[in-house]
């Protein structure tokens, strides 16, 4: 049944016109939501529609402004995290909280309440991760994990604590597709057993495969909720965002011109003692041409991104070669006067600075090859014309002109940080996870946008976990895996199931790998 049980019991977990203010920003208005054990509930909504604001709510971290939870029909008051664990509830962050140079067994230890031995956490660890097919061994330090793995972690750690209600936020973002495979059997298992869980996931057709109702949020309200298996994903994504998405379109008779980037044998030691070391890397990418890079998280995407961007400078210069000059050896600024852009991962740190304005970040990227700068002398009209630009131009949502970076929301900064950096338009783009945890509406502006650029002649690089829209903008896909790069193939040749066992490495030999393969 859609909205559960219709024989008088009550919901596991209830909310009554539940609201948080936060001056006068309403983050939550009034929200009402039922969840049924054995039930599967998405959570979806833009980027700042109040998702994560609910959830926290839940699991205690922060307290109403007004309204009520209801746990098991009775009025719910949650001092913290630890009470919501007490009462039963569980949750597993999207990022995760572990330390590197611990074991797995002391990192669920360091995550459990109460006050159980060493030795029976470990028991405990291993047997629950057998039963619900998530092996993990306790006496591994985490830093020699994959994300994967480490996720598993996570999981059971919260499964430990025999949770009658698990919060899972965005739980598939760095899985191959057969780990997610395997996570979707993990769920329906726990659903089986009577528990309930709420979903948070921007992928709808997982949401469609996985969930018995939605609950959608827009602008801190909810709008709808539906069975998500009787809509299509343009509907769940025209319900979260209040108009239709627009279809990502590449342009007709795209040509490739000569080569902009090319990577020749490149092999570079990490500078980080659990980095990865990267091995014989060669590509060669034209003008016109979208090269996706796949790969779970950790396997050599940061430090590829790092040489590419001349973080990190090889050896030898004609390692990485932009736009016919070597540049293995520059700087990142002598890169970006060669005509190229990059846009990491890491929106607030790497790609922002946080507490300094979008101008101020735009001068920090912008002020080698934007006319930010004349003479020594800062133009600040040019500054805040760039946050002008690509605030029409992509849509950035924002309270003011010129705000602080972490004020605005993830898929915001996102759109900002692509929008400078296209606004250029460089000849060559490096860009890694550009649209991770933004919203269908987002996504479709700025893969729309990778796109374009493409067309006007740039070489575009893009390192992605989702196979899904590195299947709808790229040209070719290569797969990283232990630091090496696999051979790309033709995007419409290239198969689910062929690319997540590459991503697991079950196909990537222990070689060398092959030298630049062209379009």
């Amino acid at each position: 049944m859609l909205f559960g049980p219709k024989s008088g019991a009550a919901p596991l977990l209830q909310t009554v016109g539940l609201t948080k203010r936060y001056g006068a920003f309403l983050a939550n208005d009034c929200i009402d939501i039922e969840i049924w054990p054995r039930q599967i509930h998405a959570l979806l909504g833009e980027n700042g529609a109040g998702k994560s604001t609910l959830v926290k709510a839940i699991y205690g971290l922060i307290q109403p402004s007004e309204g009520e939870m209801r746990w098991q029909g009775e009025k719910m008051v949650l001092s913290g995290p630890s009470d919501a664990r007490a009462r039963g509830i569980g949750m597993v962050f999207q990022h995760f909280s572990l330390f590197d140079n611990l074991t797995v067994a002391e990192n669920v230890a360091l995550g459990l309440d109460g006050q159980q031995s060493f030795k029976d956490i470990s028991a405990r660890l291993e047997e629950v991760s057998n039963v619900y097919g998530l092996p993990l061994d306790p006496r591994r330090d985490v830093w020699q994990l994959s994300v994967g793995e480490r996720q598993r972690i996570e999981i059971v750690r919260a499964l430990m604590q025999d949770p009658k209600f698990l919060i899972l936020d965005e739980p598939t973002a760095v899985l191959t597709p057969q780990e997610a495979d395997q996570l979707f059997i993990v769920l329906e298992r726990l659903k089986a057993e009577g528990r309930a869980i709420l979903y948070i996931s921007h992928k709808l057709e997982e949401v469609k495969r996985l969930c018995d109702i939605a609950t959608i949020l827009r602008g801190g309200k909810k709008v709808s909720a539906c069975n998500p298996r009787a809509e299509t994903a343009a509907s769940l994504a025209r319900m979260m965002v209040g108009t239709e998405i627009r279809e990502v379109k590449a342009a007709a008779g795209r040509q490739t011109t000569v080569p902009r980037l090319v990577v020749n044998d490149l092999s570079l030691e990490p500078d980080d003692p659990h980095g990865v070391h990267l091995k014989h890397i060669s590509l060669e990418l034209k003008g016109g041409e979208i090269l996706g890079i796949a790969g779970v998280a950790g396997n050599g995407q940061d430090e590829l991104f790092a040489a590419l961007s001349g973080e990190r400078l090889a050896q030898d210069p004609g390692t990485v070669v932009i736009d016919g000059t070597a540049a293995g050896h520059l700087s990142i600024t002598q890169r970006r006067r060669l005509g190229a852009a990059f846009v990491p991962e890491e929106r607030l740190g790497h790609g922002t600075a946080p507490r300094m304005k979008l101008s101020e970040n735009a001068l920090l990227t912008g002020h080698a090859a934007s006319g930010m700068v004349h003479r020594g002398f800062i133009k600040l009209a040019a500054m805040l014309s760039t946050v002008d630009r690509a605030t029409k131009a992509f849509d950035v949502r924002k309270a003011k002109r010129d705000p602080e970076a972490a004020s605005l929301s993830g898929g915001n900064l996102q759109k900002f940080i692509v929008g400078r950096e296209i606004l250029r338009n460089p000849a060559v783009l490096v860009v890694s996870q550009p649209t991770w945890g933004v919203d269908a509406g987002a996504a479709t502006v700025i893969r729309q946008a990778l796109l374009d650029l493409a067309a006007r002649g740039a070489a575009v690089l893009v390192t992605s976990q989702d196979l899904d829209e590195l299947a709808e903008i790229t040209d070719r896909i290569a797969v990283m895996f232990h630091g090496r790069l696999s051979a790309p193939l033709p995007t419409a040749q290239a198969t689910r199931e062929q690319l997540g066992l590459l991503m697991g490495g079950s196909a990537l030999e222990e070689k060398e790998a092959p030298h630049a393969v062209s379009a």
